[in-house]
């Protein structure tokens, strides 16, 4: 995620260069862009260099991080207070639509 706040929302530089201005070599801009980046996506090595370790596009390793991350990542579980928020919710909506439940509910 992004972290969002005073300093990332930027209100200020946004105030101060106005409607048509160019943000992107206000100092502001260049000093957190670094951190927004995600330059495992992008190859910045020479052509030949990237050629000669197979030549994969942005698409190809997004892909394969994709895929690395469904594959390995271990999501916290949700706390019994969220599940039964979210089991209210859905009960709600079953009981709204007129959808009776089960034996396996």
């Amino acid at each position: 995620g992004f972290r969002v706040n005073d300093d990332t929302l930027a209100l200020d530089v946004i105030k101060e260069i106005g409607p048509g201005g160019h943000y992107l070599m206000h100092e502001h801009t260049l000093k957190g862009m670094r951190s927004q980046s995600r330059p495992e996506l992008i190859d910045r090595q020479m052509r030949e260099v990237w050629e000669k370790a197979g030549a994969t596009t942005a698409y190809e390793r997004a892909t394969a991080k994709a895929k690395w991350i469904l594959e390995n990542h271990t999501p916290d579980p949700l706390s019994d207070d969220i599940l039964d928020k979210i089991r209210a919710i859905i009960d709600e909506t079953e009981k709204e639509m007129g959808i009776e439940k089960g034996d396996d509910n």
